[in-house]
Parts: structure tokens; C-alpha cells; sequence
């Protein structure tokens, strides 16, 4: 069906196939949200296979949103030069295939390469989406069009670990950890099938050219802004870290201005300028990057949490997300019954304060309940933490992209969703970052303060009373500098000697309650990320609706 449409919005009546046209463009969504979160509840599984330290899982999840970041500025344009449907296609294609891949790995290095190699065709992919939409729907419809994505998003970024946990679990013909990339295959076939048969091409009356020095600037600051902050823990922080650090923000000035010189001269941007003047597609832009850095960061900790520091299997720690993906779902309902069309930026920042109010719940819930914490205690935090997520990402894309003209449409594609997966990345890097520094300390902080209970340990295990405080000092020293070490599978030399059942059992309380603590402080910092996205929000227009530059 290679239909070809070329005329304005306003000219244009509304493409035949476009709700069948939709549903092929949220599989591969739900593709993406699929592969960006599941590797954070089999990333333990993996590791324990594959060998690696603990920042191989932050890894298997940056490589994929730091790939998909890169190219999704590049992906965007692709599609107004070559067309949506065909971009879509080999996106689609490739992304199915490097799933393959990376179902097939050996080492952490190939798995590591896959995934990059998924984020990079993902890029390619997802930007044709909302491209195709903003020209298959009518004005009036793209609102329930665009707010389809936010149910498909909720449901995929918490059902997502569920999923993961089940086929970890399920370990269905011995393949375990590796089902969670092969589930992609009939997903990437439908998708390719689909698109072949229902979505129509799109070209531009003008096909730009591509800008090749832009490509490289946004990737080379993409770069340097996220290898220093996966990496930095692992290596103590040298001081190139921080140089790399600053290095990424003046290439992402030098990008800035080379693409502002571009459209004076008349040539093509990678990204066009003008979009900034925009006040929904920048503002848009912050709130994103910082929402979420702040959803996609503390789904990492929480499974760190959940599988590391309470011990839970993976299909566990997955089934107690499942309260959140309830609780999107009701948001997304009661979003949809009309709410997201009337109060546009206010539901926005009515869902972000249920998101901190949930947040706020969490943190308190697992403070108070200590060592008592169970799935069922977690359930009411969860549940308004997910219906906030609901609430406030069914207007989001939106009220972005309605002030979008169709020759900006490839471009605004690629930087929101670039700006999105960036944020999943620097989320990813920064909570991750900031939990596993925290551990240690916390731990070994527990400790110190249970000097008491662990004499009574100690002199029940019969260990004379003049040689237990050089024990307790051993045990601090043991249980801190595992925490700290990035290979589980290394034993630290202060761990040498044999412990005794008894101070085993205490060791793991002391682990359970740093853990404990270290979610607490982390959770604390997502709140502010969502208090900043909350502010941010008022930078937004108050409706959904085309607009003049600013």
C-alpha cells in the first residue's frame, strides 16, 4: 500500500487506515518501552550467567538509551528525506534482528553491543511514529490519537518487568534471561508485516539533506555526557570523569550555534532552531528530560532494591510493580474520559504531584516497615505513584506537537523522543550512580549502630568478650567493602576469614537495612526530579494548540 501523502494538515482528509495504522506504531512502542526496562529485573540473572559487575546492568540499559539517543535526532530527519514508512520499516527490521543478537549473546561485551545495536535501529523506527500520526490524523482527532500513546507507555514501562520476571522464571526451553529478547520476534514481525500492509509513505515536497557535522556534535555531547556518570562509580571518580563532563556541555554549545548558523545560510539543521522559539516544543523538551529521568532512574533502583537488598526472585520483584501498571491504567481511564482535553497543562501538573505524593508514600512505607516490608505494604504508594504517571503523560505529546508544522514534524520527532531516552539514560546513570555510593556507607553505618545487638550475637556464638570488638570492626570492614566492590562474585580480602551462622544471619540484616536506607535517599532524590519536572511544566502552554513563535 505505498499511498503517498504530500498535502498540509489543512488540506488533507484523514488517511483511510489510520486507527489499523496506529495500532502497528504503538507495537513498536510497546517494543521499545519493552527492551528499555526489562534488563533492569534480568540484569542479576544476566550477570550471574555472563560474569560482570554490577555496572554491567547499568550498562545493558545505557548502551541501549545512549545509542537510541544519538540517533534519534539522525532517525527523525532520515524519515523527511527517504520517507516515514520505509525508515519505519528498516527500523523495525533491524531492531528485531539485533533483538536476535542479543537473545543469542555469550559475553557481556556482545550482549552490550547488541543493545546498542537495538538502540540504534530504535531510533530509526520510533521518530517515523509520531511523524505518521501528526499527518494521518485530522486536527481534532490527534488528541485522542496522541493520548493513545500514554496507556501503551504506563502499561509497557511497569507491565514491562513483569513480563521480564515471568520468562526469567518461566526459564521456557532452558533459555531463561535470553526469552526476554526473543519475545521481540513476533513483535517485530507483526510490526514489519503491518507496516508494510497498513501505514502509508510520507515525503516531504522538499527533502532535506542530511547534516553530517550536526550527526557527529550530537553524538560526540551525548557521549561525553553519559560515559563519565555510568562509569565514574566503578573507577572512583578520576578527575577525567569530570573533564569529559564539561567537554560534553561546551560540544553541545558548539552544536547549538553550528546548527543556528546552518538555517541562516539557508542548509538544512539537523535539528531546526526555530522549534526552540516554540514555547510547547522547548519547554516540552525540560519537562521531559527531567520526568523522565525520574521514572525510568528509580525503575532501576527499585529492582536493585527489590532483587539485591530484599532477595526476591525476578518474577516477584516484577509482580510487585504490578500495582503501578494498575494504577496507570486508572489514571489513563480517567485522563481519557475527556479530562486531558479540557484541562491540558493542569492535568500535566496534577498527575506529577500524585507522582510525588506516591513517591513521598513509598519512601515513608518502606521506613516505617523496616524489615517487615512485604508486596501488600508497598501496594498503596505504588498505586498512586502509577496513577500520577497516567495522569500527567496522557496530555504530554500532545500539547508538545501541536504547535509543530508539518516540515518541522520529522525533526520535533527525532528531539522529543531523543530528549526522552536521554532522560532514561541520565536517569539511569545519576539514581544508579547515587544508590550504589550510598550502599556501602549505610551498611556499614547499621552496623555501628547495632554495636549492642551484635555482642549478643557474638556471645552467643561464644566468641570471648575481649576479642569481639576486633571481630565487629572485621565484620564493618567485610560488609562494606563488599557492598563496595563492583564484581559480587570477588570476595574483598577484609572477608577472608570463616563467620559463623549466627553473625551470617545478623550480616544480611545489616545488608537488608543499608539497602533499606540507600532506596530511601535515592527515592528522595526522584522526588526533587519530579518537584523540578513540576516546575518546569508552567513553561508549557496551558492547551494544546498550534501557536506562533515566541
Amino acid at each position: 500500500m505505498d499511498v503517498v501523502l504530500e498535502r498540509t494538515a489543512e488540506q488533507r482528509a484523514p488517511y483511510r487506515y489510520r486507527w489499523v495504522a496506529l495500532f502497528v506504531i504503538l507495537a513498536v512502542e510497546v517494543m521499545d518501552l519493552l527492551d528499555a526496562l526489562v534488563t533492569n529485573i534480568a540484569g542479576p540473572a544476566i550477570r550471574a550467567e555472563l560474569g560482570g559487575s554490577y555496572s554491567l546492568i547499568q550498562w545493558l540499559g545505557a548502551a541501549y538509551t545512549l545509542a537510541m539517543a544519538i540517533g534519534l535526532l539522525t532517525g527523525g530527519r532520515l524519515g523527511d528525506i527517504f520517507g516515514r514508512r520505509r525508515m519505519f520499516l528498516i527500523g523495525a527490521a533491524g531492531f528485531t534482528l539485533a533483538s536476535l543478537l542479543c537473545g543469542l549473546a555469550q559475553t557481556p561485551g556482545q550482549l552490550i553491543v547488541g543493545r546498542a545495536i537495538q538502540g540504534l535501529f530504535g531510533a530509526v523506527m520510533l521518530p517515523q511514529g509520531l511523524g505518521m500520526i501528526k499527518q494521518m490524523f485530522s486536527p481534532a482527532e490527534q488528541a485522542k490519537a496522541f493520548g493513545a500513546f500514554g496507556p501503551v507507555m504506563g502499561l509497557s514501562s511497569v507491565g514491562g518487568p513483569v513480563l521480564a520476571g515471568w520468562l526469567v522464571d518461566a526459564d521456557f526451553f532452558g533459555a531463561g534471561w535470553r526469552m526476554i529478547f526473543f519475545i521481540n520476534l513476533p513483535l517485530g514481525v507483526f510490526a514489519v508485516i503491518g507496516a508494510l500492509k497498513f501505514l502509508p509513505e510520507f515525503k516531504s515536497e522538499r527533502a532535506p539533506r542530511l547534516d553530517g557535522l550536526g550527526v557527529l556534535l550530537a553524538a560526540l555531547g551525548a557521549f561525553l555526557l553519559l560515559y563519565p556518570l555510568v562509569q565514574g562509580r566503578e573507577l572512583g571518580w578520576p578527575v577525567w570523569c569530570f573533564v569529559l563532563l564539561a567537554a560534553g556541555l561546551v560540544v553541545f554549545g558548539l552544536f547549538s550555534i553550528y546548527e543556528s548558523r546552518r538555517e541562516r545560510r539557508g542548509l538544512d539543521p539537523l535539528v531546526t532552531p526555530s522549534l526552540f522559539r516554540k514555547r510547547a516544543f522547548s519547554g516540552g523538551l525540560a519537562v521531559g528530560l527531567v520526568f523522565f529521568a525520574a521514572l525510568i532512574g528509580t525503575s532501576l533502583v527499585f529492582t536493585f532494591y527489590l532483587q539485591v537488598g530484599l532477595g526476591y526472585s525476578p518474577l516477584k520483584a516484577g509482580l510487585t510493580t504490578l500495582p503501578q501498571a494498575l494504577g496507570s491504567v486508572a489514571g489513563f481511564v480517567v485522563a481519557g474520559s475527556g479530562l486531558s482535553e479540557r484541562l491540558g497543562r493542569r492535568l500535566l501538573l496534577i498527575g506529577t504531584a500524585v507522582m510525588m505524593a506516591g513517591t513521598a508514600g513509598f519512601m515513608t512505607t518502606v521506613w516505617l516497615a523496616g524489615g517487615a516490608i512485604s508486596p501488600w505494604r508497598l501496594i498503596p504508594a505504588l498505586v498512586v505513584t502509577g496513577a500520577g504517571m497516567g495522569l500527567a503523560m496522557a496530555p504530554f505529546f500532545n500539547i508538545v506537537l501541536a504547535g509543530v508544522d508539518d516540515e518541522e514534524t520529522g525533526s520535533a520527532s527525532g528531539a522529543l523522543t531523543s530528549v526522552q531516552q536521554l532522560g532514561g539514560a541520565f536517569g539511569v546513570a545519576v539514581l544508579g550512580t547515587i544508590f550504589f555510593a550510598l550502599v556501602p556507607g549505610q551498611v556499614a553505618q547499621h552496623v555501628d549502630d547495632s554495636a549492642a545487638s551484635l555482642r549478643s550475637v557474638l556471645t552467643t556464638a561464644g566468641v570471648p568478650a575481649d576479642t569481639q570488638p576486633a571481630v565487629t570492626a572485621g565484620l564493618r570492614d567485610c560488609l562494606h567493602d563488599r557492598m563496595a566492590e563492583d564484581d559480587p562474585d570477588v570476595t574483598p580480602a577484609s572477608c577472608r576469614g570463616e563467620i559463623q551462622p549466627q553473625v551470617q544471619a545478623y550480616a544480611r540484616e545489616q545488608v537488608r537495612a543499608g539497602f533499606q536506607d540507600a532506596t530511601i535517599w535515592t527515592a528522595g532524590v526522584s522526588f526533587l526530579l519530579l518537584a523540578l519536572a513540576f516546575g518546569l511544566s508552567f513553561l508549557l502552554p496551558e492547551r494544546a494548540r498550534p501557536e506562533e513563535s515566541v
